[in-house]
């Protein structure tokens, strides 16, 4: 527990008192009954999509509080994850006066979003073996430091942060903590989200875009105590997951042993992946990975990417990241994909 935290501290003085923007989705609620809608100003001519999506999202929320153990009112969901986080920096962090603290190397958006938001990012590099410098971090924070963002499993490392790390930060930290598990599904770890109701500074970002194979419906997750939920709801947009999103989140949901399926194939062909990458010769180092991606140290990173995506296989190129010289990202495909990938590696390694 975090006896410091306090959310009203936290919450924007203009957000405080913000009346939300009220829809007519939100005025008048469908319980099924045959209704004419004359109310919106939409399109009458029905065509799957002339009709306001839920503003809520609830028969979507409704699925994925069964399948994540939480309540319905613990749960916003976004355009994607970045529109979950822009929304956090918005309530909390005042313009040219608060500051974030982000570990890289890591999830590039959350330095982007800072700067969007006009909030000082304070940068404290993770450790050689990619963990938090707690000490550091602590030393970091001011009055002013609102959120701390920690992406665990970490892109582009693949590990994930050590347990006694993350709660020293959440029992010490009087802000948000806010635990990106983009990646949380590729991982033996358990998530966070057993954590809330000890922490209530806690904040879990998930997506659909990974483990789920949707990244092209944008469908972000944040969970959180109902107090941030309700803060957060104040100032979203009232229409911002769109109706062929909800639709196509909820048949994938529904169909989670297809899901589980995929999710375990790839973890066994990242498995198979790394015992083949410490067999080529110009590749220095193979990162454990708890994610969908593997990384690699290898022995000059703008050569090697060259020849890789000459030979028709896009990878990923992260030595300008902290930490990260000399590195390359790959990501686990198809059987085939991967497949193509080693004959490639192999080939240059002669």
């Amino acid at each position: 527990m975090n006896k410091k935290f306090e959310i009203n501290n936290l919450v924007r003085e203009n957000i405080r008192g913000l009346q939300p923007y009220s829809s007519a989705r939100d005025e008048y609620v469908s319980d099924g009954s045959e209704m004419v809608f004359l109310d919106a100003n939409e399109n009458p001519f029905e065509n799957g999509v002339n009709r306001y999506p839920d503003p809520r999202q609830r028969s979507l929320k409704a699925i994925l509080a069964t399948q994540k153990g939480v309540s319905s009112d613990r749960i916003l969901l976004g355009n994607g994850s970045d529109e979950v986080l822009d929304l956090i920096f918005r309530a909390f962090c005042e313009p040219k006066r608060d500051n974030v603290i982000t570990l890289p190397p890591t999830y590039g958006m959350y330095k982007v979003l800072a700067n969007i938001n006009h909030i000082e990012n304070r940068e404290v590099l993770l450790t050689a073996d990619f963990q938090p410098n707690v000490e550091s971090i602590l030393k970091q924070v001011d009055a002013c430091t609102k959120l701390i963002f920690l992406c665990s499993p970490n892109n582009p490392t693949g590990n994930s942060f050590s347990i006694a790390s993350v709660e020293r930060l959440l029992k010490e930290f009087p802000g948000l903590v806010i635990i990106d598990e983009a990646y949380i599904h590729f991982s033996d770890r358990e998530s966070w989200l057993g954590r809330l109701d000890v922490y209530p500074n806690l904040v879990i970002a998930q997506t659909l875009s990974k483990a789920y194979g949707m990244a092209g419906i944008r469908l972000g997750i944040c969970i959180a105590s109902t107090q941030i939920i309700a803060v957060l709801n104040r100032i979203k947009p009232p229409y911002n997951v769109n109706e062929l999103t909800q639709e196509r989140a909820m048949e994938r949901l529904l169909n989670i042993d297809y899901v589980e399926a995929e999710v375990a194939d790839i973890i066994e062909e990242r498995d198979r992946l790394f015992e083949v990458l410490l067999q080529i010769i110009f590749i220095e180092k193979v990162y454990p990975s708890d994610a969908n991606f593997i990384l690699v140290k290898v022995d000059d990173a703008d050569k090697r990417y060259a020849q890789i995506l000459q030979r028709g296989v896009v990878v990923r190129n992260r030595t300008t990241q902290p930490l990260c010289e000399n590195t390359l990202r790959f990501t686990v495909g198809t059987s085939e994909e991967n497949e193509k990938l080693i004959e490639v590696l192999r080939g240059l390694s002669k």
